[in-house]
């Protein structure tokens, strides 16, 4: 196995989760097969525990892992299917030794940092690489490993230490570091300052580690100077120093590394050349050089909770994205704090409360996406309600979902009080329950989650249809909650289709309104399978029924 290791210095959030997927990209283009493994330092087993805020959205996987959300960027540029084991956290590190301290497999011995825990991450990097990801028997040519946070954090030693040794066990011609730094400009100098890179390398370099790649993130492409400057001062050679300055959307990046060879030099470096082709990124250039030169815009207003930080949604962004540039459009998302809409912000923040009003009946389309907890329940419910009565085309996605039909039935059944047991544990009309196998004491991994089929129960759905004539769909699920099945009758003869179920026949997973351009609420979570080249059928047909193309496409 050849690994090539991501390292981050001077800040976070430069973009290594980018840097690490573009890699793998470029390398898979060469002909060579590539997994990837994302280390998390953190404590927490997993990223499910994690509020959006802080950490942005989670992903979920097709086993049910709810992991970080770079291991969505990996999927989305190789188009593989990760494991939750291919994200590694100091929790489940530490979890897995003491486990076998408590079962006496350390018999006798003082349990420490080094060798046990340095161990425990180098056996699971070794093993988690040989797993097939793409599809094909055997084992992948490359693993791709990304090191989350910055070189010097506290909570990064061992996992720094563990590097170490893997890479002096496997062999120089089998390890490759990259180490992803910041090349800021100070606006009173306007010069490039190499100074904050060469601390980082410093750092690295004392931690056992020496970069055989720069990959400079910066505002502007590189000057020759500040080239020279960093490889004599980073002891890196000239021709391996990698610039990913600002680019006008995240395709260009494979193709910024594509044009400065960057392949070459990590093929040399892993003793690949003899078995690699030339890279074949013409269908990355297609897209790149395509969303850039489109000009049609298309509105869509966000309605969710966790707006203050884009990257809470960025899974949803992401099938937008797929899905307008299938339609040849730009997506112009329009974001709508949840809580604005509300009745009491017209009196608390009359200012805000107009603007979102303003934004959503200016909006083609209105989406609604997953959340937890009661903040911004009321406004969500009214977005709903405006579009459903207003014909505006409408994608409600887990919470989304149990919205529209918390709505339907306060609005069209009259039951004033309906709501979730989430939000209203008392409610006299409870739409919306709490799964029967879920745990009201834990948390973590406590929800359904992963791949699961949806039975739905009519061709002539709308759902169907979208997805090619089909009687089911597997999709990934993230929720504690779910819509009484002991409502199902009643709201369903007022005309709100139940068209998916899941295996049991009991579950709710599709709702449908047929009078309707585009009325659906689905319980799972189709962002997180959408690709590229392979939008969701769903967010496929919400943009086209934006722009009224919906049956023309169907019929087609």
């Amino acid at each position: 196995m050849k690994y090539v290791l991501v390292t981050g210095g001077v800040v976070s959030g430069l973009g290594k989760g980018v840097t690490a997927s573009s890699i793998g990209v470029v390398l898979e283009a060469c002909g060579l097969r590539v997994t990837s493994i994302k280390i998390d330092p953190y404590l927490n087993t997993d990223a499910g525990t994690m509020s959006p805020f802080e950490h942005g959205e989670v992903f979920v996987l097709d086993d049910g892992g709810e992991v970080d959300l770079d291991l969505g960027n990996y999927e989305r540029f190789l188009d593989v299917t990760l494991t939750k084991d291919n994200n590694i956290t100091t929790g489940k590190i530490y979890q897995s030794v003491l486990d076998k301290e408590r079962k006496g497999d350390y018999l006798g011995k003082t349990v420490q940092v080094v060798p046990h825990i340095t161990d425990a991450i180098k056996d699971w990097i070794e093993s988690v690489s040989l797993i097939p990801v793409d599809g094909k028997e055997g084992q992948a040519d490359v693993c791709v490993i990304e090191l989350g946070g910055t070189v010097g954090d506290i909570e990064s030693m061992p996992f720094i230490e563990a590097l170490r040794q893997l890479s002096f066990s496997v062999g120089q011609e089998n390890f490759c570091l990259i180490h992803v730094s910041l090349i800021p400009v100070l606006g009173v100098v306007g010069e490039q300052k190499t100074k904050p890179t060469q601390h980082s390398v410093r750092e690295l370099r004392a931690l056992g580690l020496t970069p055989h790649f720069l990959a400079c993130r910066s505002a502007q492409p590189l000057l020759e100077a500040t080239k020279a400057k960093l490889s004599q001062f980073c002891h890196v050679p000239a021709a391996n120093i990698l610039n990913i300055h600002d680019v006008p959307n995240i395709w260009h990046v494979p193709l910024l590394l594509r044009n400065q060879n960057a392949h070459h030099s990590i093929l040399k470096q892993l003793n690949l050349t003899s078995v690699a082709t030339a890279p074949d990124l013409d269908r990355w250039t297609k897209m790149a050089e395509t969303f850039d030169n489109l000009t049609d815009h298309v509105k869509i207003a966000m309605v969710g909770k966790y707006v203050g930080l884009t990257d809470s949604y960025l899974s949803v962004v992401k099938a937008l994205l797929h899905a307008c540039i299938a339609c040849s459009l730009k997506p112009q998302i329009e974001w709508i704090a949840a809580s604005d809409l509300e009745d009491e912000s017209e009196k608390s923040t009359p200012e805000a409360h107009a603007a979102a009003w303003k934004i959503l009946k200016s909006a083609e389309c209105i989406l609604v996406p997953g959340g937890f907890g009661d903040r911004g329940v009321s406004g969500m419910v009214l977005a709903a309600k405006y579009a459903r009565e207003n014909k505006v085309p409408y994608l409600g996605i887990c919470l989304g979902m149990q919205i529209a039909v918390i709505e339907f039935a306060r609005s069209v059944l009259g039951l004033e009080r309906a709501n979730s047991t989430e939000f209203d544990a008392q409610t006299p009309d409870p739409v919306v329950i709490f799964m029967p196998e879920g745990s009201r004491t834990h948390m973590g991994s406590t929800m359904r989650l992963g791949s699961r089929r949806t039975h739905l129960e009519s061709r002539d759905s709308l759902t169907s249809k979208l997805y090619g004539d089909v009687c089911y769909v597997d999709e990934r699920h993230r929720h504690r909650y779910e819509v009484n099945p002991e409502v199902a009758q009643v709201v369903e003869e007022a005309g709100l289709k139940l068209v998916g179920k899941d295996d049991t026949g009991k579950r709710i997973e599709v709702i449908e309104l047929h009078d309707h351009p585009f009325y659906v609420g689905v319980q799972f979570h189709p962002e997180f399978k959408s690709r590229p080249t392979r939008p969701s059928p769903l967010f496929l047909g919400f943009i086209l029924a934006a722009r009224k193309l919906l049956q023309t496409h169907l019929s087609s």
